[in-house]
C-alpha cells in the first residue's frame, strides 16, 4: 500500500485537508516515513572538534548544512552513544535545530524560552550565549518541568531559570527581553516521523484549539520583548492556521515586522491564501518546511522584530 493510501486509510480529514497544501507522491511518502537520527554536539561540555573526532571512529556523521554543530548520525538508539549519556552531545531532531540559529542569542542577553520543555532548543540557545547571560525556560506542566531541569544538567547549562507558568504570565514583563523564542505547542503534523499515533489522533479541533493558544502566546510574548529585540515563532506542524494565520495576527494586532531568514535549507512556499482568508505578504520571509524538502520533520519558523532602539 502506498503512503498517500496509508494516511488516506488511517485519517481520511487529515489526507484531505493537507492535499490542498501539497499532493505529491513524496511529501505523503515522507510524512511517514521515518526520521533519520540527528545530534547536535553541545560546545559547554568540549571543543565541537574533539567530540566529532572521537565519534568518527565509532560512527558515521554526516553534517546538517544549516547548523555547524549539528549531525546526522548512523545509530538506531543514542543509548548506544557514551557522549550521549555525558552530554556531550544531544538528540534534536535537525529541522528543531532552525530557531535556536534565527533567535542569534548572544553572551550576556537576557532570553525568554517560553514553551522550553524537554530542553534541547534551551540547550542550544545557553550555548550560543557561552552559559553567559540568563535564560528563563519555562513550562507550564510540573512534569515537563522535571524533563526539562534533568536535561538542563546533563547539558551542563548554568544560565537558565526554570519557571512553571502559563506562558500568557510573561506578558507582564512589558519590554524586558532581548529576545523571545516562542516554540509553541501544536498539533504536530512533523512528529508524525517520530511516532504515527499523531496521525491517527489529529483532528481539526485540535488544530483550532492549539491555534487559539498559539495566538494568545504569541502576543505575550511579542509584550514581553524589548524595542530592538527578536522574538522567534515556531512550531512543528504544518497547518496554516497554526502558523501564518497566528503570525499574520500578531502582524494586524501590533507594529511587529518580519525579517527574512537566510539559511541553506529548502523549503516550502508560505501559505497568503487559505480556506479564504488572505495573510501578509511579510509572510513570504517566514520559512514553512514540509518533510520531504529536506528529509527532517515538517517545521515553520518565523523571525519577529520589534521595531524601536533596542538601547533606548
Amino acid at each position: 500500500m502506498s503512503a498517500r493510501d496509508r494516511i488516506r486509510e488511517a485519517n481520511p480529514e487529515f489526507y484531505e485537508r493537507y492535499s490542498k497544501l501539497e499532493d505529491t507522491d513524496e511529501f505523503w511518502e515522507f510524512i511517514v516515513r521515518p526520521l533519520r537520527q540527528s545530534i547536535r554536539v553541545n560546545t559547554l561540555k568540549a571543543p565541537l572538534e574533539v567530540v566529532v573526532e572521537r565519534l568518527k571512529e565509532e560512527f558515521e556523521l554526516k553534517q546538517i548544512p544549516w547548523v555547524r554543530e549539528g549531525f546526522f548520525i548512523n545509530v538506531d538508539n543514542l543509548a548506544k552513544v557514551p557522549e550521549h549519556s555525558l552530554g556531550l552531545v544531544f538528540g534534536q531532531e535537525a529541522s528543531s535545530m532552525i530557531p535556536p540559529i534565527v533567535l542569534e542569542p548572544k553572551p550576556g542577553e537576557l532570553v525568554l524560552d517560553m514553551a522550553a520543555a524537554p530542553g534541547s532548543k534551551t540547550g542550544q540557545i545557553a550555548q550560543y550565549m557561552e552559559n553567559e547571560g540568563c535564560v528563563i525556560a519555562n513550562d507550564p506542566k510540573l512534569s515537563r518541568a522535571n524533563v526539562l531541569i534533568a536535561n538542563l544538567n546533563r547539558m551542563g547549562v548554568l544560565n537558565t531559570r526554570v519557571t512553571t507558568k502559563d506562558g500568557a504570565y510573561f506578558a507582564r514583563f512589558e519590554n524586558t527581553f532581548d529576545r523571545v523564542l516562542l516554540d509553541a505547542p501544536c498539533s504536530s503534523v512533523g512528529m508524525i516521523r517520530k511516532r504515527l499515533k499523531f496521525l491517527e489522533e489529529w483532528r481539526l479541533r485540535g488544530v483550532i484549539k492549539y491555534m487559539n493558544i498559539q495566538k494568545r502566546l504569541i502576543l505575550a510574548a511579542y509584550q514581553a520583548l524589548k524595542p530592538g529585540g527578536t522574538l522567534v515563532y515556531s512550531t512543528c506542524t504544518i497547518d496554516p492556521l497554526e502558523n501564518e494565520e497566528v503570525v499574520d495576527y500578531l502582524l494586524r494586532k501590533t507594529d511587529a515586522r518580519l525579517e527574512r531568514i537566510n539559511l541553506p535549507v529548502k523549503t516550502s512556499e508560505p501559505v497568503l491564501e487559505w480556506e479564504g482568508r488572505v495573510y501578509s505578504e511579510e509572510l513570504k520571509k517566514a520559512l514553512r518546511i514540509h518533510p520531504n524538502d529536506n528529509d527532517t520533520e515538517a517545521f515553520f519558523i518565523a523571525k519577529i522584530v520589534k521595531p524601536g532602539d533596542a538601547d533606548d
